[in-house]
């Protein structure tokens, strides 16, 4: 049962018992699944700020492959560990605090749009430094021991596209495009992939840049084991770019920047199939949300952000045709 005290009073006592002074609550944009708060706030005297990540109204409704808000804060504890950059998780919610679920965890200051971190001056020194942070940082993900993890689901380069597929045909809207990168993608299906953690969601905006480089790794509720290659075609995927198309690695490096990296942290050696299997596997399911919420907004659900995203259908259809006559890597 919603308890009766207001939203803010409820965050301002689970504040209290942390040691911290709330200042203030208010909710940030951005975040397609999830809410994020930011709860300013002092301790010992000094500014100490913190997020609260949670479920839409504290519902923890999981999508098919989310590993939910529970998983994610132990994955980010265990992330942690390894010297990966995460934001600091100093409490998970209970049932006790009345706010569904979630966790709170130390603000990380720096910038998340792209858009700023591919053009303005301030990131022009951690640019360089970006696809080689990012491929370090998915070899010590990929490294941690499975017996370590959380529940997660497991999901093959065939579950994978067997999934997307099903999520496709729910949807009922017929592209001649994606047909025939599902037809690419399964006659390329890898077999026999080192099961490992991915992350699910590694992309530029899902990271915190300062100058220095990456300040922490964002979204691990996607979080699942199976094939580690998927992470770093996903980084690849064209709409991650931002317009830069040349750098395949988030718009702000080469493949080979990231995958020199990756390997030299420990990582195993890619073949280059693999990776393009990836990177069109994950522009094909983009281009699939991007459908969803399209469809999402004809029947009810008409917010801009699914307006905003369901309009992308078409760049993603051009991107795949690119990809699958070698115009674009």
């Amino acid at each position: 049962m919603e308890s009766e005290k207001p939203f803010s009073e409820r965050v301002a006592e689970i504040a209290a018992r942390l040691g911290f002074v709330m200042l203030g609550c208010d909710r940030l944009s951005g975040g397609a699944s999830q809410e994020t708060w930011l709860m300013s706030a002092t301790r010992d005297g000094l500014r100490d700020d913190l997020i609260l990540r949670r479920s839409p109204n504290g519902q923890d409704k999981l999508r098919e492959t989310s590993a939910g808000l529970t998983a994610e804060a132990a994955l980010m504890r265990r992330a942690a560990r390894s010297a990966i950059p995460v934001p600091d998780v100093v409490h998970v919610l209970t049932a006790a605090d009345e706010l569904g679920a979630g966790f709170i965890s130390r603000r990380v200051f720096g910038e998340t749009i792209p858009k700023k971190i591919l053009r303005e001056d301030a990131y022009r020194a951690a640019r360089p430094l970006l696809a080689a942070q990012s491929g370090a940082i998915l070899a010590a993900i990929h490294a941690i021991p499975l017996d370590e993890l959380p529940p997660l689901q497991e999901q093959t380069a065939a579950q994978r596209v067997e999934a997307l597929r099903a999520r496709y045909d729910r949807i009922g809207e017929r592209r001649p495009i994606f047909e025939l990168a599902f037809r690419w993608l399964g006659e390329r299906t890898p077999v026999d992939a080192v099961r490992r953690l991915c992350h699910g969601d590694f992309r530029n905006g899902n990271l915190i840049i300062d100058a220095d480089g990456i300040a922490a790794v964002l979204d691990w509720e996607l979080a699942h084991t199976g094939d580690p290659i998927e992470d770093l075609g996903w980084l690849c995927v064209p709409s991650w770019r931002f317009g830069h198309l040349n750098r395949e690695a988030g718009g702000f490096g080469t493949r080979d920047d990231l995958l020199d990296a990756y390997v030299a942290a420990g990582g195993p050696a890619v073949d280059p199939r693999r990776i393009d299997f990836w990177i069109l596997f994950g522009t094909l399911a983009w281009g699939i949300g991007c459908l969803n919420f399209a469809a999402e907004f004809r029947t009810g659900d008409r917010t801009v952000e699914r307006a905003s995203i369901g309009r992308r259908v078409s760049e993603t259809e051009l991107d795949l045709m690119m990809l699958l006559t070698g115009r674009l890597q």
